[in-house]
């Protein structure tokens, strides 16, 4: 299919691109556990430290970053489910581990499915339910053999990790409405407007909490500038670059990598107790995912999907 060489050669950094990207963002859960603060200040300054940078690239080349207000409208929409999204991941990482909170957030992909089928009419194939069924008993295997045996934290924890998965889906179909316009903006612009408005929203639950944006220490500062700098613009802008050069089942297999390489650090730098049910369980989220992905959809404009900007 790439008799080319230089077909070949793109394709190829092409994917090793995909991967480092996918490894950065991977390791964005890690740094919130390592930020010894509260989860909702972690968010506000991933959102606002990313958010800033993006703007600033957009300024420096020369980029739109306004429209109208009705197109600001649906970024604040946008803005809201994604502070909801880190508010509820963000507690999920503290409760149960990057690796599993990760894994419970990238099943945002079958609400996105379930929600284009109820209101946009797109068809379901054979492979969502495979897909739906594979994942289904992965989670079982995961937590919930388990589950009685869990303490009430963790027990939340898990539905911190589905609800993070749900307001990630009302993310991503604002986000998706606000590209498909005629007259949109970059994905840059998007994303920086929409992280700024985020970490707004998200100073405002840390007053209305009684917190604090008091940086404790030097390993809590570094952790929210690698979350802000690494993952949320050097990874997403890799990805966004990226994602056009692959075929769509290509880059649904690699982005898989975040939520499998968050697992791996959860066991390698926080001791996750791992047996071989948990690998199994793991195994059929990610098949289960991975099917659910890779659809035949109609070319379109639409930004990343599962689990991207976690």
């Amino acid at each position: 299919m790439h008799n080319n060489p230089s077909k070949r050669h793109q394709l190829r950094v092409s994917v090793i691109t995909m991967l480092f990207a996918a490894l950065v963002i991977s390791t964005s859960s890690v740094w919130v556990k390592l930020a010894d603060m509260g989860a909702t200040a972690i968010g506000f300054y991933r959102m606002f430290i990313g958010g800033m940078l993006l703007l600033i690239l957009c300024v420096i080349r020369g980029r739109r970053l306004w429209v109208s207000f009705d197109y600001a409208k649906w970024l604040f929409v946008g803005a809201l489910f994604f502070a909801a999204d880190l508010w509820f991941w963000h507690r999920s990482i503290q409760y149960v581990g990057p690796g599993l909170a990760t894994v419970l957030g990238n099943v945002q992909v079958f609400f996105m499915t379930l929600f284009g089928y109820l209101f946009l009419k797109e068809s379901i194939g054979l492979k969502f339910f495979l897909g739906l069924t594979c994942t289904f008993f992965g989670l079982f295997l995961l937590v919930g053999l388990q589950w009685s045996g869990f303490s009430a934290d963790y027990q939340l924890g898990v539905f911190y990790g589905l609800f993070t998965a749900l307001s990630y889906t009302g993310f991503m179909l604002c986000l998706r409405h606000t590209q498909s316009q005629d007259n949109a903006l970059s994905p840059m612009a998007n994303l920086g407007i929409l992280s700024v408005i985020c970490a707004t929203i998200l100073a405002g639950v840390v007053w209305l909490e009684s917190g604090t944006f008091v940086l404790p220490d030097l390993k809590s500062g570094l952790s929210v500038l690698m979350l802000g700098v690494f993952c949320q613009v050097i990874g997403w802008v890799l990805i966004t670059k990226t994602m056009p050069t692959l075929p769509t089942s290509i880059v649904g297999l690699l982005l898989l990598l975040q939520p499998a390489m968050s697992m791996v650090w959860d066991i390698l730098f926080f001791k996750r107790p791992t047996s071989l049910m948990d690998a199994v369980g793991l195994a059929l989220v990610l098949s289960g995912i991975y099917l659910a992905t890779v659809r035949k959809r109609k070319p379109k404009r639409r930004p990343p999907k599962s689990g991207l900007l976690q």
